[in-house]
């Protein structure tokens, strides 16, 4: 359960939850910056492969990024705080995803059709308090509402306190307060949760 603490803060924040269109790309780039969130990364790291990724870091990722929502397709969620984008969780089917694809640790865990829940993105001053357990929630809500029936993460599971550009998956223990559970681990930190929609 959050803390008390943190039930409050998110209450005084008054969060809304917003698929990434068009019309609010310009927020998203906000809220990314100048150096287009962790290394210019502009959430391109699952959809592109190795030196591909590397190769296209910065405006390139941001044009790619862009080609994405403006052929309409939702790449994830912006949290906002009284009209100003302060978070961001990536969210669409694992299809969605080559470089999950390809990975031993996060591979498949059954053939069931999943959405995936792949990268988190929060603006410095409003870190710690919360808010990723709220984005975990609106994504559940925007699956349901896309007909999905699974909602997958890939989390860091560390006892360390990691640097934020580390845990941009999330943490375990945020997973767990949204209600998700552990269903593998083939790696000792990288666990795979669930939550399934009823």
């Amino acid at each position: 359960m959050l803390r008390t603490e943190e039930r409050n803060l998110i209450e005084e924040l008054d969060l809304s939850f917003h698929p990434l269109t068009q019309k609010l790309w310009r927020d998203f780039e906000m809220l990314f910056g100048k150096h287009g969130a962790c290394g210019g990364c502009w959430c391109m790291h699952w959809k592109l492969r190795g030196k591909e990724f590397t190769e296209s870091a910065g405006d390139t990722a941001r044009q790619m990024q862009k080609s994405i929502v403006d052929s309409k397709t939702v790449p994830g969620l912006l949290a906002y705080s009284e009209g100003y984008p302060i978070g961001w969780i990536a969210v669409e089917p694992r299809s969605a995803y080559p470089k999950l694809a390809h990975s031993r640790t996060l591979k498949p865990v059954d053939d069931q059709e999943v959405w995936s829940i792949t990268c988190f993105f929060m603006e410095k001053k409003h870190r710690r308090k919360g808010i990723t357990v709220e984005l975990l929630k609106a994504a559940i809500d925007y699956v349901k509402a896309q007909g999905g029936k699974i909602v997958e993460g890939y989390p860091v599971d560390s006892k360390q306190d990691s640097p934020a550009p580390f845990v941009f998956t999330g943490t375990a223990s945020a997973f767990k307060h949204a209600g998700f559970e552990e269903v593998a681990r083939n790696s000792p930190t990288r666990p795979i949760f669930r939550y399934v929609i009823q």
